[in-house]
């Protein structure tokens, strides 16, 4: 039965709040770190497929060595690279390869040709005709494999130039291959653009905003330690009562009440009435002491019903509602009390102290060891909070435009993760997986939580930023340690791992940990209860 509903205002800016609902997460709750964006050097991934008799001459996706371990051909003649940026951290490379270049490359694809191809009349790697090759090869793949040719030995040197900076699996050839061929067929050089996305820029609103801010946590009442310590013995206390039937009285509070419950709308215009499905049930177990989690005016309305009863009311749904189609809808309830029944309690006291917490002799210990636990878990919210709150305040006080290849990345991080969970949760059939995760649901995913994923990466990359600008650290061994039993935990689930990415992963969370440290070391954080 719909009678329940947690109501979720929009806290103000830099005000976080807490309720009991998020209690019993928050103590299990990870930083919201996610990897910084790797860099790559001479990342080649061209958008379309290079011409060649295998048609592999550059793969699609294709991931060059960082320039380091690259060993860059020397050409006859230099290249001309024009970088010009573009929106979202992406650069533009238009190259222009010189005539010189594309003569070499030419008479190199001759030369291979001679060699390998089996022209009638010629012995294998004998010299043969330029014109009698052409003519057997087809002048027009030849002119494809010059291309690709040319493109194979500048596509490194033009890179060079954003070396370090380009992002990973980024690079791509812009320019249409059939473009390429009208070029050079017309000019007899090659001209090129490629884009790439570059490592985004953190810039802050001012020098030291991270370092003065000023963040209001509110503070859900029903969080308080003392309070939910009283409510667990309490809870704690009614598992241990006994229900019995009431057979002289009507319901109070205390009381537990079998109902059957329907509701159809009040229409203000004299129209028909309609059934709320939601709202109806029968054999509902009420607790009465659960009053405050359903509609209100509910249980005022039928204190008092006795077994047997029907009693009849008129309500309305608050505008706080979680259904929205029933939000400030006036209905008409029935209720029927079924049975009735009222908790017979043993004595609260020493005698019942090992039932209620195992391993008490008295309910002084029981008292003291429940506000110790409601003590770790109100620690654990508020600091989870607190980080929450900060990492929200980051997002204000950086700018930065957000590549396109990291969005998409960290999106389907994100969207692998809840796939993850629902698969644990139900167990998709293949139609059902197959649904999920085609392009049109990821994509329509990102869509929808652009601006989260957006805000993620802003405070990813400030806390990057700060970590260098504070030249923070933490022990190597700490590091290692984490490694090995992030390795150990993916052997123990018999599941693959990439261990430098462990290592990256490790290393984030890890910065991401220190520097939250810091910044509640040097954060003015004020907590007020609602």
């Amino acid at each position: 039965m719909e009678l329940c509903s947690i109501s979720c205002s929009t806290p103000p800016p830099v005000v976080v709040q807490i309720s009991s609902s998020k209690v019993k997460l928050a103590a299990s709750l990870s930083l919201p770190i996610l990897s910084k964006p790797k860099l790559s050097s001479n990342n080649i991934n061209t958008k379309q497929c290079l011409y060649s008799k295998k048609k592999t001459i550059v793969r699609c996706g294709g991931v060059a060595p960082p320039a380091a371990d690259y060993a860059l051909e020397p050409l006859p003649a230099d290249i001309h690279v024009t970088e010009s940026p573009q929106p979202n951290s992406r650069v533009r490379l238009s190259v222009e390869v010189p005539r010189a270049v594309c003569e070499d490359s030419y008479q190199r694809v001759l030369n291979e040709f001679m060699k390998h191809a089996k022209v009638p009349g010629f012995r294998p790697g004998k010299n043969v005709p330029e014109n009698i090759i052409l003519n057997y090869v087809g002048k027009q793949n030849v002119q494809k494999a010059v291309i690709e040719s040319i493109l194979k030995r500048t596509l490194p040197h033009a890179m060079s130039s954003v070396d370090g900076r380009a992002l990973k699996d980024s690079v791509h050839i812009a320019t249409k291959f059939s473009e390429m061929e009208k070029t050079f067929t017309s000019l007899n050089k090659l001209i090129y653009d490629v884009v790439a996305d570059v490592a985004p820029e953190v810039k802050w609103v001012s020098e030291d905003a991270y370092k003065n801010m000023k963040i209001v946590v509110e503070i859900d009442s029903d969080i308080d330690a003392q309070r939910t310590s009283k409510e667990e013995l309490r809870r704690r206390h009614k598992s241990l009562s006994v229900l019995r039937i009431v057979t002289d009285r009507g319901l109070q509070i205390g009381d537990v009440a079998v109902l059957d419950i329907s509701a159809i709308t009040i229409e203000q215009d004299g129209s028909s009435a309609q059934k709320i499905p939601s709202a109806e049930t029968t054999g509902f177990n009420f607790d009465t002491e659960d009053g405050d989690k359903v509609l209100p005016g509910f249980l005022d309305s039928i204190i008092g019903i006795q077994r047997g009863e029907t009693k009849s009311f008129p309500l309305v749904f608050p505008e706080s509602w979680n259904q929205e189609n029933l939000r400030g809808v006036h209905a008409q309830f029935t209720v029927e009390c079924k049975e009735l029944f009222y908790r017979d309690f043993p004595e609260l006291g020493d005698s019942i102290a090992d039932k209620l917490l195992p391993g008490c002799s008295t309910l002084e210990e029981v008292k003291k060891a429940l506000l110790e636990r409601c003590l770790g878990v109100e620690k654990t919210a508020k600091e989870q909070a607190t980080d929450n709150a900060i990492l929200d305040q980051l997002t204000k006080l950086v700018e930065v435009d957000v590549p396109q290849s990291l969005f998409e990345e960290q999106g389907r991080q994100f969207y692998g993760a809840k796939l993850l969970e629902l698969q644990g949760s139900v167990k998709l059939n293949e139609n059902q997986l197959a649904s999920l995760t085609s392009p049109k649901a990821v994509n329509e995913y990102l869509e929808g939580q652009k601006e989260n994923i957006i805000n993620v990466i802003k405070q990813n990359l400030a806390v990057g930023d700060i970590f260098k600008r504070e030249n923070l650290q933490f022990p190597t061994e700490e590091l290692v340690k984490e490694v090995e039993n992030s390795i150990a935990e993916f052997k123990r689930q018999n599941q693959d791992y990439d261990e430098e990415r462990v290592k990256d992963q490790v290393e984030d969370i890890l910065e991401g940990a220190k520097v939250l440290e810091w910044l509640r070391e040097h954060t003015d954080v004020k907590y007020i209860c609602r």
